[in-house]
């Protein structure tokens, strides 16, 4: 898998994208994530990528041309499924659609900035809009690097045990049971016995009966 990322401050994504999974999944061949600044594409001599909006608001708004000299460039060196853009007025990030993108092949994200862009890129160039939250950021390069974390993870081989993946929290609209590790006993404050029992069975009912009653207490909108 491909993931493109369009941004005008590429210095903010390097540590995300270059630790922990991202940067195994990478380093095996499995994901391959590149960041562009968009500043290349400007044909401005002082690299400008926004301009004032029309009508008199206030703030910058980033511009078509070069989004578009970017996005035109990938394009002609392969065929991508989703060009994504990172805006509050997106669909909600949520598990099920990390799972829908992770099945891709390439991918482009354009991490918005400023006071917003040039609202043709949206009806000309943009597939897909995507929030993570209903709150506001300096800018959408934290998003697309959530983003491209939760589909990358998800890749098989990225994560030593696939399982792992498999009943992370959301994954079956449910928030994951508690997990316990050694001492069994610590200050008297002791691991449930069932998990100590051996039995296969009764302790896949209790971590389901488990994630049920978190998600009940913590998050009864998934239950719905």
């Amino acid at each position: 898998m491909r993931i493109d990322i369009l941004t005008v401050l590429p210095e903010m994504l390097e540590s995300p994208l270059g630790c922990s999974i991202l940067k195994r999944a990478q380093d095996k061949g499995l994901a391959e994530i590149v960041v562009h600044n968009l500043r290349d594409y400007s044909t401005n001599k002082h690299r400008k990528v926004d301009d004032y909006p029309f009508g008199g608001e206030a703030g910058m708004v980033m511009q078509i041309e070069p989004i578009d000299r970017a996005i035109s460039h990938l394009k002609s060196q392969r065929n991508y499924d989703e060009v994504i853009f990172t805006s509050p007025d997106g669909d909600v990030f949520d598990q099920p659609m990390a799972n829908s993108l992770s099945m891709l092949d390439n991918i482009i994200i354009l991490a918005g900035h400023y006071k917003g862009i040039d609202y043709r890129i949206r009806e000309h160039l943009i597939t897909k809009e995507i929030s993570i939250g209903d709150y506001v950021l300096t800018g959408g390069e934290l998003p697309a690097a959530i983003i491209a974390d939760a589909i990358v993870r998800l890749i098989p081989g990225a994560i030593g045990d696939e399982q792992s993946a498999l009943s992370d929290s959301f994954q079956d609209n449910l928030l994951a049971p508690p997990v316990y590790t050694r001492p069994a006993d610590y200050n008297g404050w002791k691991v449930p016995e069932i998990l100590l029992s051996g039995h296969q069975a009764k302790i896949d009912e209790w971590k389901h009966e488990q994630a049920l009653e978190r998600t009940r207490l913590l998050r009864p909108d998934l239950l719905k």
